[in-house]
């Protein structure tokens, strides 16, 4: 009985087939990734501080239209390129919590391992890559 409700714990929460040492290599990779994604977040938001002065500044009389338009255009790109990367930083930070749990490499989709390869392709990735190709057809 004790047996069954492992085998079925085990089954929900399959242990990543990576070794600590593994883990650890990837948890580091995943600290860089996730460490320079906050930097460009910062610089991003700098930028757009920037413009958002810059913007105030401007007189009626120095500032075409045309300019304005761009300006606003930028402002837009760097807000959706800011929320990309928030959103990259939180399968960074998910990656993490599977590092922790032990579950990390293993394909959501299958509860297969996933590639070694891929996941040092894609540290954050949480399916196997024929799962993912699955998902294109």
């Amino acid at each position: 009985m004790a047996d069954d409700k492992k085998l079925k714990a085990e089954a929900k929460n399959p242990v990543s087939a990576f070794s600590d040492a593994d883990l650890d290599h990837f948890k580091g990779l995943i600290l860089a990734k996730r460490e320079k994604a906050t930097e460009d977040v910062e610089r991003m938001r700098s930028q757009l501080a920037d413009a958002r002065e810059q913007a105030e500044n401007d007189t009626a009389y120095s500032f075409h239209m045309a300019d304005a338009g761009t300006d606003a255009m930028e402002r837009e790109k760097l807000y959706l390129m800011i929320a990309r990367e928030q959103k990259y930083v939180g399968y960074l930070d998910r990656a993490l919590e599977r590092i922790e749990n032990k579950t990390y490499g293993i394909c959501k989709v299958s509860g297969n391992p996933i590639a070694k390869e891929r996941l040092e392709a894609v540290p954050h990735t949480e399916i196997s890559i024929e799962a993912k190709l699955a998902q294109k057809k």
